[in-house]
């Protein structure tokens, strides 16, 4: 990156770099990591809180009057009603970190009143930083990112999520991946969204779309593809895409494809669909009480349902 960093991105580098740090010690030891599932094939480790409260640390040592949310510790750190938000997720993809799949990240943006200003998503395996600063351009390392010259959907790479939670419409996902995939060139599921976003900034997918994303998955990778020159919001192409757990990304061409297939498909209350509303940013996601389990419980119970 040529240009210099804005002040509050080089603290949100520092901060990821510090994460990643932790969590590339980890995964030396995955094995003796204890897992909780905070619902049905959602999971998280000590590695994400301590991760998690390396960030904010970092964060408020230097910016003491910021406000957080943050995916494990909701809105209990910093202050409450500050206009500057940082939205982090300690460890994007930690199923796959788990499994030593190495495909997750750590993602981090700022937010000021509102609206998405710096990003940033370390990728500690490969030692790859994606940064962005609005106005400023999208970088990885020090390579000035562009979403994909591609225009055809017909020669387009697709990146995407497959709903995995209790009580996610797995019905609605396959006749969205049955819209889609017979128009493009491929689909593709590494399983961490923030990446698949930079992915998208890179060219290296065409587009993207997920259902069932909180803001700390998708906060950072928004600005970096709107900074590489692409497009990203809902189903139906509008930009209030953060709170309503829909999102669709690519090349400005590949997008306008993308939200004409998909949107028949954007969130409405079905009767067969609970009617509740995400929780807003402000609000600390609720109180679960974890079950603790080893790593070989979760491979155990994973193969005992393969057999069923």
């Amino acid at each position: 990156m040529s240009q210099s960093i804005h002040p509050m991105l080089n603290i949100a580098v520092k901060a990821a770099r510090t994460a990643g740090a932790i969590i590339n010690r980890a995964s030396l030891d995955v094995d003796l990591l204890t897992v909780t599932a905070k619902s049905a094939n959602d999971f998280v480790t000590e590695v994400d809180h301590a991760a998690e409260a390396a960030i904010i640390e970092t964060i408020l040592t230097a910016y003491p009057g910021h406000a957080i949310l943050a995916e494990e510790s909701g809105r209990t750190h910093g202050a409450k009603h500050s206009d500057f938000l940082w939205i982090i997720d300690p460890l994007d993809g930690t199923t796959n970190f788990i499994h030593g799949l190495p495909v997750y990240c750590i993602s981090i943006a700022l937010s000021f009143r509102g609206k998405i200003e710096q990003a940033v998503v370390y990728d500690p395996t490969r030692n790859d930083l994606f940064m962005a600063s609005k106005g400023r351009g999208a970088f990885l390392n020090d390579k000035r990112l562009r979403v994909s010259k591609r225009t055809r959907l017909g020669d387009a790479l697709i990146g995407t999520g497959f709903p995995f939670r209790k009580g996610d419409n797995f019905q609605r996902y396959l006749k969205m991946f049955e819209a889609v995939a017979p128009h493009c060139a491929g689909l593709r599921r590494p399983g961490s969204a923030a990446l698949d976003l930079c992915y998208v900034a890179a060219g290296w997918y065409d587009g993207f779309f997920e259902t069932g994303l909180n803001p700390w998955d998708v906060a950072a990778g928004s600005l970096m593809i709107t900074e590489a020159g692409g497009l990203i919001g809902n189903f139906t192409g509008e930009a209030d895409f953060l709170h309503q757990r829909e999102v669709v990304a690519g090349s400005p061409k590949v997008y306008g494809q993308l939200v004409q297939l998909l949107a028949p498909f954007t969130r409405v209350i079905k009767e067969d669909e609970p009617a509740a509303p995400p929780p807003p940013v402000a609000t600390a996601p609720a109180e679960r009480k974890p079950v603790r389990l080893r790593k070989k419980d979760v491979q155990a119970e994973a193969g005992d349902e393969q057999a069923d």
